[in-house]
């Protein structure tokens, strides 16, 4: 097969000069030249064969005084001419159109081979810039995780900082919590402390203050004791050994003017005692203390017996120490007083 044949991957193409390929225009005139010279050689040549050869004379002649025989005359042979250019054979059109052809294709298939060869390196340059472009973004990429791995790890640090630093506030804070704690705790406890004490020390004056009242009470009583008894022998009876220090008459026990109260008569009482009531203690709630009361028919005190505690033996205490106080009571409506009277006192009325 010969190497001109059509390729299958281009179109069949017409014989003639191309003005679309590189070098056609200069091949054809490249041609034109040779077969114009070719001609001109053709042309002189069969010229210079038909003309004939022209003649030469020389004449030879020396300045002489003294007359010399002529020599004779010599005639020079024309040259011998060159045998006659054998024209070369022209060759047929048609050989010259194949070998224009042939020549054509070889110059398509260089231009072919040349355009392969700018594509390939086209194609190796895009391929390179391909490439450099790839590198350079997988850089950028690379480059952009480095700077997100990085501030992701500031970002942590930070976080993990801002966490560490919370968590000392609050150790701080806790500690702070806990101190305050233990100073109220300590002031709540020296404060219970302190009211432990002042309320012993309250209970113990209480108690001191009931006992001194209770003596003085009992001196009362002893001195009321003895006033009955001469109020009594005044009137013509006899002291009795009983222990309330009342009087008996005709064996029996004596109980002064007898009879009940009066209604109102227990408030009056009140009224009177409770302005003595010296009280400056805490209660607790409103409690409720009942004395039982025995009197002489001029309201004089003989006795008195707590029937019911309030449950706070100061509170107790004031209310006794207020009836002694308040002795004499007030007489009843019908000019004596009762033999007993019961009176209820609290601390709120």
């Amino acid at each position: 097969m010969s190497r001109t044949a059509a390729r299958p991957d281009r179109p069949h193409r017409p014989i003639g000069p191309r003005h679309d390929e590189r070098g056609t225009g200069r091949a054809f005139l490249l041609a034109l030249f040779m077969h114009a010279l070719l001609f001109a050689l053709l042309f002189y040549g069969m010229r210079w064969q038909n003309s004939s050869p022209a003649g030469s004379e020389a004449e030879l002649w020396t300045p002489s005084e003294v007359a010399q025989p002529t020599p004779p005359t010599v005639v020079t042979p024309p040259p011998t001419p060159a045998p006659p250019a054998v024209a070369a054979p022209t060759p047929p059109a048609e050989d010259a159109d194949i070998a224009l052809q042939q020549k054509k294709r070889k110059q398509e298939q260089q231009a072919a081979e040349q355009a392969r060869l700018l594509e390939a390196q086209q194609e190796k340059a895009r391929q390179e810039a391909l490439k450099q472009k790839q590198l350079a973004e997988q850089q950028a990429a690379a480059e952009l995780a480095r700077k997100k791995a990085a501030e992701e790890a500031a970002h942590q640090q930070k976080l993990a900082d801002q966490k560490k630093a919370d968590e000392v506030k609050r150790q701080k804070d806790e500690a702070a919590k806990k101190a305050e704690q233990l100073k109220q705790q300590q002031l709540a406890d020296a404060q219970k402390k302190a009211d432990a004490e002042k309320k012993a020390e309250q209970d113990k004056a209480a108690k001191a203050k009931a006992a001194k009242e209770a003596a003085a009470q009992k001196a009362a009583d002893a001195a009321r004791a003895e006033r009955l008894a001469a109020l009594r022998g005044m009137a013509g009876g006899t002291a009795g050994a009983t222990g309330n220090g009342l009087g008996s008459q005709a064996g029996g026990t004596g109980s002064g003017a007898g009879g009940t109260a009066s209604a109102g008569y227990a408030d009056r009482v009140r009224a009177k005692v409770k302005p003595n009531i010296a009280y400056g203690g805490d209660t607790a709630g409103n409690p409720t203390a009942v004395v039982s009361v025995r009197l002489a028919p001029d309201g004089s005190v003989l006795s008195m017996q707590l029937v019911k505690s309030s449950g706070n033996p100061a509170w107790d205490a004031a209310v006794q120490s207020a009836i002694t106080k308040s002795d004499p009571l007030p007489r009843d409506t019908n000019g004596k007083a009762p033999p007993s009277v019961n009176l209820r006192f609290s601390p709120k009325g």
